[in-house]
């Protein structure tokens, strides 16, 4: 699947930038392919449209926010969140032609960040546990680019069979390679894991972030897959603690995201300080993505086609897969991939049919 030739993927909201960042002006980003302005509105509201002036394509980002509209560099005209051109200076009208519009798409703010959905959202902005509990704070994490699939981080999210090769140096065992079963619940928009994940301390001898003495420890996990690109891990370690992280891959094109992290911690600043908590989760966010951006982006979901294997801990992924590919059928289309190698094919095609005979 390439992400960015699948149309329904722009039925979702994705995180795409701390609001903080509009505090100075309009800003752009590509999503899914197509080039977005954000700015504050008069509310203090973010709000998303299409990068590009309707009237001779300049960038809007490139320009000013006025009276919470923002206004394109080349020849001042004036857009609200709804795409309306406001004001146009080379005119006394008071209400400019209807036919004076750009495209705006829906926004909203949640959890620190400006969200935005390019087409009418099949469901809203997820719902993150720990989120409104007073006893747990919040600490913002990772806001830069990847280069893979938002598939393939999602999939990692949830296979436990990395774990003692990818993060061997950091709280993995290359001497215990068989990962722990998980249960899974599917839901109506993605689905519920459950797991209990032996881990060692190595990564914590080095950065103190969860406070638990010994060799190795224990990791009770919940973790909830919100399609397409979004995961929350909720970890509780025996000393009590809860750390509960919330990652997001937000599709730039097919190749690329921006990646969205912040972590939910039951302990305080004084306890262990945020630098601490953004350190630890760096390192293994490291090793993953040493790992992750050398795969192919075309992820394919279909995995009767067998363009990879598949073994019993990968049942996370196969349900994605399979979760995915009902989404794409449900709106008619089907799954965009690169052209293979013809002699690769070929040699798929034939075992596939010396399986099925």
């Amino acid at each position: 699947m390439l992400q960015a030739q699948q149309p329904v993927l722009k039925k979702f909201y994705y995180p795409v930038l701390p609001v903080s960042h509009l505090q100075n002006g309009p800003q752009s980003i590509t999503m899914l392919g197509e080039k977005v302005v954000l700015w504050l509105d008069e509310k203090g509201q973010p709000a998303a449209a299409i990068d590009r002036c309707c009237h001779r394509t300049a960038k809007l980002s490139g320009g000013t926010v006025e009276n919470g509209c923002v206004v394109c560099p080349y020849h001042g005209w004036s857009f609200n969140r709804d795409g309306k051109c406001t004001y146009f200076p080379q005119s006394q009208l008071e209400d400019p032609p209807k036919a004076y519009k750009i495209k705006a798409y829906r926004c909203e703010e949640r959890y620190g960040y400006v969200w935005v959905a390019l087409d009418e959202p099949l469901m809203g902005i997820p719902e993150f546990k720990r989120a409104d509990d007073p006893s747990f704070r919040q600490i913002d994490q990772f806001y830069e680019v990847i280069h893979c699939a938002g598939m393939r981080l999602m999939e990692n999210s949830f296979d436990g069979a990395h774990v003692a090769f990818v993060h061997h140096n950091t709280f993995g065992d290359k001497n215990d390679p068989v990962p722990p079963k998980i249960k899974i619940t599917p839901n109506a928009w993605g689905f519920e894991t459950f797991t209990e994940l032996g881990v060692t301390n190595k990564l914590n001898d080095k950065v103190k972030a969860i406070n638990v003495e010994g060799a190795t420890t224990t990791r009770t996990v919940s973790g909830q897959w919100f399609m397409p690109f979004i995961r929350q891990s909720d970890m509780t370690y025996p000393n009590g603690l809860v750390h509960s992280i919330v990652t997001c891959s937000t599709p730039i094109d097919n190749d690329s995201c921006i990646l969205v992290q912040f972590v939910y911690r039951s302990d305080k600043e004084t306890d262990v300080p945020a630098a601490t908590v953004i350190a630890f989760d760096r390192a293994v966010v490291d090793e993953d993505m040493a790992v992750l951006e050398s795969t192919e982006s075309d992820f394919p979901l279909d995995i009767r086609m067998r363009m990879e294997t598949h073994m019993y801990s990968d049942q996370p992924g196969i349900l994605m897969r399979e979760m995915l590919l009902k989404l794409l059928a449900d709106h008619g289309e089907t799954e965009m991939t690169r052209p293979r190698d013809p002699s690769a094919l070929t040699v798929t095609i034939l075992e596939r049919a010396k399986s099925n005979s």
